[in-house]
């Protein structure tokens, strides 16, 4: 079921409405969408109403605006609780960053499952890369950009690294022509549509650079924390952070899979394996 939600600016923020009993809401990541978690969200829906929002920018969300800041997508996520009311939230990937700041702020948000967030920490990766992302994607060159995406972001098995761009490009082209010509208004979003978004969720990444460590060790709820054994070192050490700073936090490693753990399963996602942390973390009083 589809439903809708009012912003505090005005934006309209379409979720997907899964199950039955109290609420959780799941932010999806970079280059995914409300569908990305479907399987997540049935496998927790015997237990749980999942509501998964497209995140603004996305599929029948409105635009970020020309505002746009973490803010506002604490915001979009605070209309969300009001109007559902629920008080468990999952964030994954960037949708991380906006939960964690919003574990700070709402009042109303009781746990909290973190997977994965992109911190900069301990200068494993940069944001350099967005320059020439910024300028393919501008060009029309959609397949590049997602390539220089994936190699900035560290994203996907080693073997890929070692590969021409050349090759990875047209692989890329091979793959968004399969998906077809839909605009994921009514269904998964293609990557051609959802490329111009990785913008954005890179900028969530650098407003949390430097203020981690006040806002994480402020946070004084319940948080569980997820991970991959076989994600990007980087996010490795993101964990660790949290793990660090975050005072009643507890840590899952999942060994063998890696930062499309959460998702579906056609993403090498195992759903199943993550619900069953999430529900054990849920019922604990």
């Amino acid at each position: 079921m589809t439903e809708t939600v009012t912003s505090k600016d005005g934006t309209l923020i379409s979720y997907l409405k899964v199950g039955e009993g109290p609420g959780i809401i799941i932010l999806h990541g970079a280059m995914e969408s409300a569908y990305s978690h479907i399987e997540l969200a049935r496998a927790l829906s015997d237990s749980f109403t999942v509501y998964l929002p497209d995140r603004r920018g996305r599929g029948r969300s409105g635009p970020y605006g020309l505002d746009f800041s973490t803010q506002k997508e604490v915001e979009d996520l605070d209309a969300l609780l009001s109007k559902t009311d629920s008080h468990f939230v999952m964030g994954v990937s960037a949708g991380a960053i906006v939960a964690l700041n919003a574990s700070l702020e709402l009042k109303a948000i009781h746990k909290a499952i973190i997977f994965e967030p992109p911190l900069m920490t301990d200068n494993l990766i940069s944001a350099d890369w967005m320059d020439r992302y910024d300028r393919e994607i501008s060009a029309g060159k959609v397949a590049a950009a997602l390539v220089t995406g994936m190699l900035g972001s560290q994203m996907g098995p080693p073997v890929l690294h070692r590969m021409p761009r050349w090759f990875l490009t047209a692989m890329t082209k091979l793959m968004m022509t399969l998906e077809g010509s839909s605009d994921g208004s009514d269904g998964p979003i293609p990557m051609k549509v959802l490329a111009p978004t990785l913008h954005y969720d890179v900028q969530l990444a650098n407003e949390m650079e430097g203020k981690q460590k006040d806002l994480l060790s402020a946070i004084d709820i319940n948080v569980l924390l997820l991970g991959g054994s076989l994600s990007p070192p980087y996010l490795k050490a993101a964990m660790d952070t949290l793990e660090k700073l975050i005072p009643n936090s507890r840590r899952v490693e999942f060994a063998g899979f890696h930062h499309g753990l959460t998702g579906n399963k056609n993403r090498g996602g195992h759903p199943e394996t993550v619900a069953s942390e999430i529900k054990s973390f849920l019922a604990q009083v």
